[in-house]
């Protein structure tokens, strides 16, 4: 059976991932689109194994139903098909790609109308349509430059004349992924000098999983101190998210990095109207920050699309997530690394100091934060164990007392100085994430030994 996960559908090529079930899909999909009266639709696809063939292979199934279909003309962002669903005219957007998960997977994922990721309901809509296979008509492919349409509109909505202040030496990582070579376009003719690593395509990516997480980001870290570079910058393998790594060559976190972009949006941009969004694994400073700004938060379940939910019903200015996913909904109500990452430029160069100081400014102003997670593989005995926790959850783990219970996603119990520890099961593999955040890392590290012990 395909069922769709956190953010679209995602297989083992040549097992489940298969030209005849991404055809399955695909017509599947085009015929919720006929009931809703959509006929343009744009296909992107990223630098994984056959990606592209997948992507003629959904082009053929639209174009044979009667859409107006066109194909991505080289291997896009997934923001970029977000960006063409908002910009170019186009109904509904497809992507192929797996995005963060290992490189034997491939995926297919879904843009509605408004630019972000399709809603459950219309997932929902999607998966009971699932069954025959369609033989498609062998359509010549009608392609499409949404790159670079995407750079010239990125190019508008950011502080160019900021970024040439002074020179800056940035370290952008691609991970072999479709954002390689976005940093350069946008970044040539400032005074940022941009290297670029891993930055050619690679099915395999390097052997492991295109997520920018510390363990995988140890070629950006040497990059970095070696260069005596200003900043280091990673992208996911279709570039929607991204990691950081600061002066020093020290990994910044994923919260961190949301604190910095809201405090950029909030403090320097002068954002007010409307509402925040974090999912339930996102910082306790973005509590803070909002409310020292006078700015609604809302906590939502784990996926941006649950966050898009909240986009599609209300104003919203900024929205993300722990995994490394942020969007500036004024620009794509969708999660962008290059817009991010350049965002985070504008606030280095209007701080006029390092990355690691503006964090310390940060941390003295709303408090310290310290964040950590850990996966385990997800055997049915552990399954078992999280229902059971969230059915009964403890009063206290370890030395820290439970002060609110929250089962929004998992089980997160928040301690009393904000703390806080989640357990959850992954929506896109077979894992089980213990994420912590607390106000000093020794705390980080006790409630994660306690944690682990849990499931033991």
């Amino acid at each position: 059976m395909i069922k769709f996960g956190t953010d679209g559908w995602r297989a083992i090529i040549g097992e489940s991932f298969t030209f005849e079930n991404v055809r399955r899909v695909a017509y599947a999909h085009a015929k919720v689109l006929q009931r809703k009266g959509k006929n343009k639709v744009i296909v992107g696809y990223d630098n994984r194994f056959m990606s592209e063939h997948f992507a003629l292979e959904v082009y053929k199934v639209f174009r044979t139903l009667g859409f107006e279909c066109y194909l991505a003309n080289k291997a896009c962002t997934t923001p970029m098909v977000s960006f063409a669903v908002k910009y170019m005219g186009f109904d509904n957007g497809v992507m192929i790609t797996a995005s963060h998960n290992p490189p034997e997977y491939n995926g297919y994922k879904i843009k509605d109308y408004f630019g972000g990721s399709a809603t459950p309901e219309f997932i929902s809509e999607v998966e009971k349509e699932i069954s025959e296979d369609i033989k498609p008509e062998n359509f010549k492919p009608e392609y499409i430059n949404i790159w670079g349409e995407y750079m010239r509109e990125v190019k508008n909505r950011i502080n160019m004349e900021l970024l040439s202040q002074r020179d800056m030496l940035l370290v952008h990582d691609a991970m072999y992924g479709s954002a390689l070579g976005t940093y350069s376009h946008i970044l040539t003719g400032t005074k940022t000098s941009v290297i670029n690593i891993r930055s050619y395509r690679d099915p395999l990516f390097g052997g492991h999983a295109p997520e920018p997480v510390e363990k995988h980001l140890q070629p950006l870290i040497l990059k970095v101190r070696s260069l005596g570079a200003d900043l280091g910058i990673a992208n996911d393998g279709d570039g929607d998210r991204i990691a950081l790594v600061d002066e020093k060559g020290n990994f910044v976190n994923s919260q961190l990095i949301y604190v910095l972009l809201l405090y950029h949006l909030l403090k320097n941009k002068g954002l007010r109207d409307g509402l925040v969004v974090k999912t339930v694994s996102t910082t306790y400073l973005a509590d803070r920050i909002c409310k020292a700004f006078g700015v609604e938060l809302k906590e939502v379940a784990v996926g941006f699309k649950n966050i898009n939910e909240v986009i599609i019903r209300e104003k919203v200015l900024f929205g993300g997530e722990e995994s490394g996913g942020y969007g500036i909904v004024d620009f794509l109500p969708e999660r962008d690394g290059l817009f991010t990452g350049l965002n985070l430029l504008e606030l280095i160069m209007l701080k006029d100091k390092p990355l690691s100081g503006i964090i310390e400014e940060i941390f003295k102003e709303y408090g310290e934060a310290y964040y950590k997670r850990v996966d385990l593989h997800a055997e049915e005995d552990k399954k078992e164990r999280l229902k059971e926790l969230i059915k009964n959850p403890p009063e206290k783990l370890g030395d820290f007392k439970v002060f609110k219970v929250n089962t929004l996603d998992g089980l997160k119990l928040i301690f009393e100085d904000d703390g806080w520890l989640l357990l959850r099961a992954s929506g896109t593999e077979p894992l089980i994430r213990i994420y912590v955040e607390m106000p000093s890392q020794e705390k980080v590290d006790m409630v994660l030994r306690e944690a682990v012990k849990l499931f033991e």
